[in-house]
Order: C-alpha cells, then sequence, then structure tokens
C-alpha cells in the first residue's frame, strides 16, 4: 500500500500537504513564477515538517508532479501518559500502540487516560493531533 500518491503542482494550494525530502509536510507559502524565455513556469513551495516542524521549501516547474502524503486519521483512547510518549488504543481495531508526546504544550495538558483523541497516522507514523 502506496503512502504517498503524485499530483500536479497547479493543484496544490497553502494548507495542503506535501512530502519534500521523504518527509510530509504542510504548505505554508506557495508562489508561482511567469514562465521564462526559456522554460516553465515554476512554483515556489514553502512547507513546515508535520513529524519534526522543520521548515523546507523546493523550485519546481508548474507542469510537473510531486508527492502528496496519504494521511489516515483514526481516533484512539489514551491508556497512558509516559515521560517521553502516549500509549494509545485504537477505537476501531482495539491495537495498542505508542506515539511521542506532542510538542504542543496545550495539547499535552489535555492529555489523561480515557481522554479520545485524533491520530494522523502518515507514512507508517503517527502524531496526536488533537482531542476529540
Amino acid at each position: 500500500m502506496s503512502h504517498v500518491r503524485p499530483v500536479d503542482v497547479n493543484s496544490l494550494k497553502v494548507g495542503s500537504y506535501i512530502v519534500i525530502d521523504n518527509e510530509p509536510c504542510k504548505i505554508v507559502e506557495l508562489t508561482t513564477s511567469k514562465p521564462g524565455k526559456h522554460g516553465s513556469a515554476k512554483a515556489r513551495i514553502v512547507a513546515i515538517g508535520i513529524f519534526d516542524n522543520v521548515k523546507r521549501s523546493i523550485v519546481v516547474p508548474t507542469s510537473s508532479k510531486v508527492n502528496v502524503p496519504e494521511i489516515r486519521k483514526t481516533t484512539a483512547q489514551v491508556i497512558a501518559v509516559l515521560p517521553e510518549s502516549v500509549q494509545l488504543m485504537d477505537l476501531n481495531t482495539y491495537e495498542t500502540y505508542e506515539v511521542p508526546l506532542p510538542d504542543d504544550e496545550s495539547l499535552r495538558s489535555k492529555l489523561e487516560p480515557g481522554v479520545e483523541v485524533e491520530v494522523w497516522e502518515i507514512m507508517g507514523r503517527r502524531k496526536i493531533m488533537r482531542t476529540k
């Protein structure tokens, strides 16, 4: 099962997701330049990593394709909050797994056993996005 799919560069917009350097990112800035004397119009994409919060940018022809991560959203229940991670149980499959503690302090403070959270699974990695 593929975790990414190719899409046309000109279908992207700010707020959508893209894979840069094998890292899933959210697009925060998107500018296109007109075609020059030689060649095609270019798109400059600035995006922030979903897992590492690193800012990345690429310049690609608007006629090309880029990879977009497939995002699977699931609901899970917090079983335990550990020093470095959170133990969760998927509410559909009842599978238990651990994810890293979120960086966001306001989200982290809401996590306790019994709380339901929305988990995004992207390219084989999982992250707690918000509480339900």
